[in-house]
Formats: C-alpha cells, structure tokens, sequence
C-alpha cells in the first residue's frame, strides 16, 4: 500500500510544479527619485538622478500559475537629497548676499546589489507578462558632491527649520542596505527577448550618519521610488513546447 500510495504522489507533484531551467541576462537603466529621512526631520523636495547596471534572472519552475524566478542586478545610481529651503509663509528663502533663492542638494553614487524573488503571472516566451519581486538591497558608498548657491556660514536666518548640521556632514556610513519591492510587466518575444518596464521602492534600513545618543541625527536612512527598463536576452531555456 505504501508503494502505491508513493507511486501516485510523484506525478501529482509534478502537475502542480512545473520546472524551468532558465538563464537570462542583460541591462537596464531607470530615473531615481531619492530622500533622506532624517530626525529631526529636513524639509525636502525629491532628488532626482540616473542609475544604470547588469541585471540576471533564472526562473526555476511554474507553480500553478506563477512563475517563480530570483533576479539579481548590480547598479551604479545617483542618489541623495534636495533641501526645500523656506520661510515661516512657506515661500522660498532668498539670502541676503546673494539675493537668489537658496538651494541646496547633496549628490551621492552608490553602487546597488538587489536580489529579487519573483513571481510572475503570464506569457514566458511570446506575449506579456505581470510581475512582483521584493528582496533585500546592499548599497556600497562611492562619492560626494554637493550643490548650492551660497556660503553655509551666510545662510538667512529666515528658514523656517534651523536644521542645517547635515549641509557640512560628509557620508560616515559607507555601507547601506534595505529592502525593494516592484511591480512590473514583462514583454517577452522569443528571437528579441524580455522587455520590462517597472515600478521600484527601496526603504533604507541603515543610516549614512552614526545614530548614536552623542550624534546629531537619530535616523538619516535612504528612500528611493525608482521607475526602470531592463532588457533580457536568454542564455539558457528549458526544452518544453507546452511553455507559451
């Protein structure tokens, strides 16, 4: 009885998972949008900056009716923050030497490793298909610069946040990591390969200044909303007519 009770199990398994053996690889590049949230907070409007990188994907098998895959990618992004210097009325600041409009934003390159768990729902090989992935992110500190129009020691004394210790801080934490999570969708043609436009957040979970009761910021961590195209050409597929 045993044997036979095994005997059925293994080709109901194999209905519910179908496997893949799939590897593809290629690049992307996107617009990020970036912000720091720092405590005591700094009013800010969003950084925008470019990121480009390589990007992998094996898809492992089709469970009912979600392909399942990990993606990784190693990106190069400009990130940061961007002040927004204003009054008690909540109109822009214009320093008194100057007389222009104060501004201020801080330029940061990060080299960016995310790896994805994804779930896809749709055509694999010719057609569209939807897509969710999350998973962890490191990020590993390149350099610094900064813009602004007028000498820190002149700034107006009109701002409505006196918040000003991070405009002379450089980066002290050199290691960043967090967690993404995107939504997408997925064009994929059979001689041409996978085209994917997608929707990222990224939440930082560590902080670019020391957070320590003698510093000066309690949290100083990255939020990133990132739209990104990639495109993927496949190196290796898995041999199955059924796969549409």
């Amino acid at each position: 009885m045993l044997s036979l009770a095994a005997a059925l199990a293994v080709p109901s398994a194999a209905q519910v998972g179908e496997h893949r053996g799939e590897l593809a690889i290629g690049a992307g590049a996107g617009y990020v949008m970036s912000t720091v949230g720092f405590t005591p907070r700094v009013p800010q409007s969003q950084h925008g900056g470019m990121m480009a990188g390589v990007a992998a994907r094996y898809t492992s098998e089709k469970y009912f009716n979600s392909i399942c895959a990990i993606t990784g990618e190693v990106n190069i992004a400009r990130i940061g923050w961007k002040e927004n210097i204003l009054d008690r009325n909540d109109k822009h600041v214009v320093n008194a030497l100057t007389g222009a409009y104060e501004q201020y934003q801080r330029d940061m390159t990060y080299v960016q490793v995310p790896v994805f768990a994804r779930l896809g729902w749709g055509r694999e090989r010719s057609g569209f298909q939807f897509f969710f992935q999350a998973g962890p992110q490191m990020g590993f500190f390149l350099s610094e610069s900064t813009t602004t129009n007028f000498e820190i020691e002149h700034r107006s004394s009109e701002r409505v946040s006196q918040i000003v210790a991070q405009d002379s801080m450089a980066v002290e934490h050199k290691f960043d990591y967090g967690i993404a999570a995107g939504l997408g969708v997925e064009y994929s043609h059979r001689r041409l390969g996978h085209f994917m436009l997608e929707g990222r957040y990224y939440y930082g979970l560590g902080d670019i200044y020391g957070n320590t009761k003698r510093d000066y910021f309690a949290r100083s961590n990255f939020g990133n909303i990132v739209v990104k195209l990639t495109y993927l050409i496949d190196i290796r597929k898995t041999i199955n007519p059924k796969i549409k």
